[in-house]
């Protein structure tokens, strides 16, 4: 979900904003500038790291394969 919210910028800043970046992609350039700040995304970052880690992933997935396996043994 989207919040509106009014800013106040400097007419030069605003003009270079207009110009650059467009009068229709402004506010997701502010938002993309300002997320990094705002929200904690060193651990989303963490998990795409590890995600990327083809190695590590076959590994996790061998280990997740045998604990269900040692499950389904496991007397009730």
């Amino acid at each position: 979900m989207h919040k509106r919210m009014t800013i106040t910028l400097d007419e030069a800043v605003y003009d270079g904003l207009y110009r650059i970046v467009g009068k229709n992609r402004m506010s997701q350039f502010i938002e993309d500038l300002l997320r990094p700040h705002v929200l904690d995304t060193a651990m989303d970052d963490g998990y795409r790291a590890m995600a990327a880690d083809t190695q590590r992933e076959a590994e996790a997935l061998e280990w997740s394969n045998a604990l269900s396996g040692d499950v389904a043994d496991e007397a009730r």
